[in-house]
């Protein structure tokens, strides 16, 4: 047993959706360290496009910055395609692009959530994932190897406890609850539909993320999890790390849950 082989991510090819964002910007960093050509792919190119310049300065990786909309397959379609043209393969698709409405319309109370809001969350973090792992899965097919990793959330477990957030418009929606929950066995039914093709497919599920929030409710949300505070942003790539490698060669339609004990009382 090598252990450094088993975590060995180097030379390949990951797409990473949504990798201008918090999150994705720290998968990123973590992947490039350790060796991995990545595909940053995203809405914001220009965002994009500095990440990847700056990436390939410091780690001396192939980078490719890429303009996504999950919502249209035509993007996703010149995604694959691009990749294909400068890789020839895709090792990993990382399905981390997510949508959270703004404030405002998280206050809003369930009786009046729009039909737009709730379509637009779907499209993103539902239609999005969908569109993205049936494209890159027919590439994944045919090289009879390939590795999905979908990005979740706690809320698609429990039900998000109204009484930390009141009126702050923090919360998480119905919509964005309702999408992190499908993707729990929509993860389950390719891994099992891709079963005996070399593709594994499996989902992380994370806790929150400190991120300026205010004083209160990082207190609130601390008071919940075991370990009395909210996740840092960086404490994620390890977990991704396992799951784009071999450490992880033995795990498929599995749910891995990062929450610091959030869900376990």
């Amino acid at each position: 047993m090598n252990v450094k082989k088993l975590f060995d991510v180097s030379n390949k090819v990951i797409i990473l959706t949504g990798a201008g964002g918090l999150l994705g910007t720290q998968y990123a960093e973590g992947l490039c360290q350790a060796g991995a050509n990545i595909v940053l792919a995203d809405l914001d190119f220009v965002r994009c496009k500095k990440q990847a310049d700056r990436l390939r300065t410091k780690y001396n990786i192939d980078i490719l910055p890429i303009k996504l909309d999950v919502t249209d397959k035509e993007s996703i379609t010149n995604l694959v395609k691009e990749t294909i043209k400068r890789f020839s393969r895709i090792d990993v698709l990382i399905n981390n692009a997510a949508f959270q409405e703004g404030q405002k319309e998280r206050k809003v109370e369930f009786e009046e959530f729009t039909l737009e809001s709730w379509n637009s969350v779907i499209s993103v973090n539902m239609t999005g994932v969908f569109l993205c792992c049936q494209e890159v899965g027919k590439i994944m097919k045919k090289q009879k190897h390939g590795i999905i990793l979908n990005i979740g959330s706690i809320y698609g477990l429990v039900a998000a406890d109204q009484r930390i957030y009141g009126k702050s418009g923090l919360n998480s929606s119905i919509a964005y609850a309702s999408t992190k929950a499908s993707l729990i066995n929509f993860t389950r039914y390719l891994a099992s539909h891709w079963r005996n093709t070399g593709i594994r497919v499996n989902i992380l599920s994370l806790g929150g993320v400190e991120n300026n929030q205010n004083h209160e409710f990082i207190k609130r949300y601390s008071d919940k999890t075991m370990l009395g505070r909210m996740a840092k942003k960086e404490e994620y790539v390890g977990a991704v790390l396992f799951l784009t490698s071999d450490a992880s060669s033995y795990m498929t339609g599995a749910n891995v849950i990062i929450d610091g004990g959030w869900t376990a009382w």
